[in-house]
């Protein structure tokens, strides 16, 4: 094999690793973004569940405490 042809198929090789390294870069960032977005959707999810359980805590205690004003006599 001629010099001329074994440089062109190392620059053919080379051209494929660099596309191979290029798409494993974008898959892996493709990735991470993917797990970015189900990370952040968890934990709107599980601020959600914290916000309403404490709004429902919160309504309950003004409940009870709106009760036991009625029962000592603070309300009517």
């Amino acid at each position: 094999m001629s010099g001329r042809g074994f440089q062109g198929l190392k620059e053919q090789a080379e051209g494929a690793a660099k596309d191979a390294a290029s798409a494993l870069g974008q898959a892996t960032q493709d990735a991470v973004s993917q797990i970015t977005d189900a990370g952040q959707k968890a934990v709107d999810k599980a601020c959600k569940t914290t916000q309403d359980g404490v709004e429902k805590a919160a309504g309950q205690v003004a409940e009870a405490v709106s009760g036991f004003g009625k029962k000592c006599g603070f309300k009517k």
